[in-house]
């Protein structure tokens, strides 16, 4: 088991959250993929080990996710919610032909807020930026 993994696993315990079977299953795909998935994503790809769980048991294991700040939701403007377990500061390039997402860093940027803050006096409380392009694949295709 990851180490990411036991963490989560304690911090839901800490919290008072049972750890079942399917949000066992949940969290470790959500730690285990780089992909950025949909409710529909991790139904399908756990559907063959749970063929009774639904997508409405994904969705609400996901909420508790994000109370518990192990993941953050993110919507790209196609109306899908997607989901992401890498918490930490980052950004997203997204492709417009095939819809990857892939993550990406930029020191930089992280000073954003502390500037936004000292220029326009508001208390920022986060940021989001994406890029939109096309990824390596589809501009090879």
């Amino acid at each position: 088991m990851s180490s990411q993994l036991e963490h989560a696993l304690k911090q839901l315990k800490t919290s008072g959250v049972r750890m079942t079977p399917q949000r066992h299953a949940i969290l470790s795909f959500m730690l285990k993929t780089h992909t950025h998935p949909s409710v529909d994503d991790i139904f399908k790809a756990l559907g063959d080990q749970f063929p009774n769980m639904s997508v409405a048991t994904i969705y609400n294991n996901l909420k508790v996710f994000l109370e518990a700040g192990l993941v953050r939701e993110l919507t790209f403007g196609d109306g899908a919610s997607r989901f992401d377990a890498n918490v930490d500061e980052h950004y997203h390039a997204i492709c417009d032909d095939c819809g990857k997402i892939v993550d990406f860093h930029s020191p930089p940027l992280y000073q954003i807020e502390e500037i936004a803050s000292e220029k326009t006096g508001f208390i920022v409380k986060h940021h989001r930026m994406e890029v939109h392009g096309t990824c390596q694949q589809c501009s090879e295709a």
